[in-house]
């Protein structure tokens, strides 16, 4: 008699592991668009308050009002100029006494949770 081999997977054993890949993508993807906005805020304010310090060294060293060329540059305070990284808009210098604001007007209207602004308590600090 013949004996009879059975090579490969069966139907119900892809379609099951088909599901369960399913199931953890389901899971994994939205943590990760999580994290990615996440961590562009968080680059965002760090630009942020690169270009607030910059602003007050600029006071500092005699520049009452600083305009961007004095903020930006090879041979000023921030050599490149940095951008949000949600929408690559390049950031304003701010005059008087305002503070540096995200150039993305989508971000800075919705949740506050997503919002790219500086804190008040880095303000005192």
């Amino acid at each position: 008699m013949k004996k009879h081999s059975t090579q490969g997977f069966t139907l119900v054993e892809i379609m099951i592991v088909v599901a369960i890949i399913g199931i953890l993508a389901a899971i994994a993807i939205p943590n990760f668009v999580k994290s990615r906005k996440e961590s562009q805020k968080n680059a965002c304010i760090a630009n942020l308050k690169q270009i607030e310090g910059a602003v007050e060294q600029a006071k500092i060293g005699g520049i009452p009002t600083p305009a961007a060329s004095d903020i930006f540059g090879s041979t000023a305070y921030i050599k490149v100029t940095p951008s949000c990284p949600s929408s690559k808009a390049t950031y304003a210098v701010p005059t008087g006494t305002d503070r540096p604001v995200c150039p993305n007007p989508t971000i800075n209207g919705s949740d506050e949770t997503d919002q790219h602004k500086l804190s008040d308590a880095a303000a005192a600090g």
